[in-house]
């Protein structure tokens, strides 16, 4: 019975959030509360959600001064440089800019840490993306799976839960990894120039000139046909586009020649130049505190919330002095900071009740329970395809401390290695970044003023696509 109820209650709320039927706030507090008296324990639902809360308040209060800690940096122009770099490279082009944003995302996945890559990411090329009216959704899927397939990175979290769990060494189980992850990135990057070409069909390559500045904050919708429709409609096509738009998403894209000249691209720049929050005599000591921070974070000299938390302090009072003027940035970030702590804080809600009552230990049984003896040899291709699901609907923790070891130990008996079926969980993370039950996720989708439920219609058929390409690459090379 608890096994159908969590499966029922995660099937509602991602019905009813990709319907739009109720805000994700709403669902992931609502939804799990009526469960929870469904599953008769409804007189212990403060005790599962402060259990919930506790676990998540740390991920909580590191977004905060996370969000507060770039978002200086981003006002006081970090970053410009990177935006400036990419536009650059894309000189308006969609396709460029798209696989640009594989390759930003993967590049800062470096440091390990969702959150920051997505912060990071978003803030770069939220405005070019505005500007050039491309997709978002395309922004927060590409970023979203790139980040997934870095997860699996020793110090990311997944590789150390995996490790820990089944007794083993980290690196022994990444090192030989590196080849179908290697696949998957590149696989990645070539879904990103296919997205991007689907974007320059639709709107052409652009010239400084015809960038149409208008700032709309709703994701174009338009028509498709077949298959395609969807995934453009989410893509943001627009089946009504006029004028200018018209004819250039029926023509030919202008070429890259005809781009303006060189000084018009360094103009054009997603970041106001010209704000006056820059400190460009500040700007080497912001990047060795950026770096510092980072660094930190890696080798873990602190807790990542204590970092950013010291980081956001320093940040503000080197940068601004006047007291006035810290809390003039405060309250600029102060909208992030509560649409991102606030979902955290709901998400703390759904996995505590999910927890408490025991849907997850249920849900994972049964799905170990529903594997055919046959399958027994094959145990690392099960683990493979079961961390697509899993790793979805429940946290990491859940999978690796509580599922994993389970299924370890039936392969054990049929002669699968530990290090086997440690890589194969990996699989799934491209995506898991996508999952409601990420606090990251909604950074993403809050920074880049997505619907959660555009998101998730969106990117879980090409990142579930990537988790598939990177357990056949594994398969094919012997890792798995």
């Amino acid at each position: 019975m608890l096994t159908i109820l969590g499966f029922a209650m995660i099937a509602t709320f991602l019905v009813l959030i990709m319907m739009k039927k109720m805000s994700p706030i709403a669902a992931l507090v609502l939804i799990p509360a009526l469960f929870c008296v469904f599953v008769g324990k409804g007189a212990h639902l403060g005790d599962y959600v402060i259990d919930g809360v506790t676990s998540l308040a740390p991920t909580a209060a590191m977004l905060m001064f996370a969000i507060v800690y770039f978002g200086v940096m981003i006002d006081v122009g970090l970053f410009d440089p990177i935006v400036k770099g990419i536009l650059r490279f894309c000189k308006a082009d969609p396709m460029r800019i798209v696989v640009g944003t594989a390759l930003l995302a993967a590049i800062v996945s470096l440091d390990g840490d969702g959150s920051t890559t997505f912060m990071i990411t978003v803030s770069a090329l939220y405005p070019l993306y505005k500007r050039l009216k491309m997709s978002l959704v395309v922004l927060t899927g590409v970023a979203a799976m790139a980040n997934g397939v870095m997860n699996t990175l020793p110090w990311g979290g997944p590789t150390a839960r995996a490790a820990t769990a089944l007794k083993l060494d980290a690196s022994d189980i990444f090192v030989p990894m590196i080849p179908a992850l290697a696949v998957g990135l590149l696989f990645v990057i070539g879904l990103s120039y296919v997205l991007g070409l689907r974007e320059r069909k639709r709107l052409g390559v652009l010239t400084l000139d015809e960038v149409l500045v208008e700032e709309k904050e709703t994701v174009l919708v338009g028509a498709g046909s077949g298959a395609d429709a969807e995934d453009e409609r989410l893509a943001g096509g627009s089946g009504a586009s006029t004028g200018a738009d018209a004819s250039r998403s029926a023509g030919t894209p202008a070429s890259a020649g005809s781009a303006g000249s060189a000084d018009e691209d360094d103009d054009f720049r997603g970041l106001d130049p010209d704000r006056d929050t820059l400190r460009p005599k500040l700007y080497w000591f912001n990047a060795l505190l950026t770096v510092s921070l980072l660094t930190a974070m890696i080798m873990e000299w602190l807790p990542i919330p204590v970092l950013f938390l010291l980081g956001a302090a320093l940040a503000l009072s080197v940068n601004f002095p006047r007291i006035p003027d810290q809390k003039a940035r405060i309250a600029a970030h102060a909208d992030n900071v509560l649409n991102v702590s606030g979902m955290v804080f709901a998400a703390a809600v759904f996995t505590g009740v999910l927890q408490g009552t025991g849907m997850v230990d249920a849900m994972a049984k049964w799905m170990v329970d529903v594997i055919p003896q046959g399958m027994g040899p094959h145990m690392a291709l099960v683990t493979g395809v079961l961390s697509l699901p899993l790793t979805y609907f429940m946290s990491n923790d859940g999978f690796y401390f509580g599922v994993l070891p389970v299924l370890a130990e039936a392969g054990a008996a049929h002669g699968v290695s530990p290090l086997e079926m440690a890589r194969a969980s990996l699989v799934g993370q491209p995506l898991h970044m996508s999952s409601p039950l990420v606090p990251a996720v909604y950074v993403l989708v809050g920074m880049a003023k997505v619907e959660f439920g555009d998101h998730t219609r969106f990117v879980v058929k090409w990142a579930a696509l990537t988790c598939l390409v990177i357990l056949g690459a594994g398969i094919l090379f012997g890792i798995i």
